[in-house]
């Protein structure tokens, strides 16, 4: 499994202790010095049935900042899948890849289910 995740982040920390108590083995990637591709997340929000606007983090300061609540309905699947790769801190996070599941952000009950 892949787990992409910002070290610093409690939400990630959270997932990764939870990994680890389950000895899971994966391969850890920090989404900021290594941030995803724009085909990675194409594959990525195909296989997690999600729409490509779960893949963003609201709650981050540089969502906000550059005002995307009110920009990303207008802007086409391409754009916003060349700005999520344009910074990993952009990203909802952490991401699970699996052989046959994507999960985005950690919800315990939803992991413990693929794992």
């Amino acid at each position: 499994m892949l787990f992409v995740e910002y070290p610093k982040c409690s939400t990630c920390q959270r997932a990764k202790k939870f990994l680890d108590e389950r000895s899971s083995s994966y391969e850890d990637r920090h989404i900021k010095e290594m941030r995803p591709t724009v085909e990675e997340l194409r594959i990525w929000q195909k296989e997690s049935g999600l729409p490509l606007k779960k893949f963003f983090n609201t709650s981050g300061q540089l969502y906000k900042s550059m005002g995307l609540k009110d920009k990303l309905p207008q802007m086409s699947e391409e754009e916003q899948l060349e700005l999520l790769a344009s910074d990993g801190m952009l990203v909802k996070r952490p991401i699970l890849v699996g052989d046959d599941f994507v999960l985005v952000g950690f919800r315990e009950n939803e992991w413990s289910e693929h794992l």
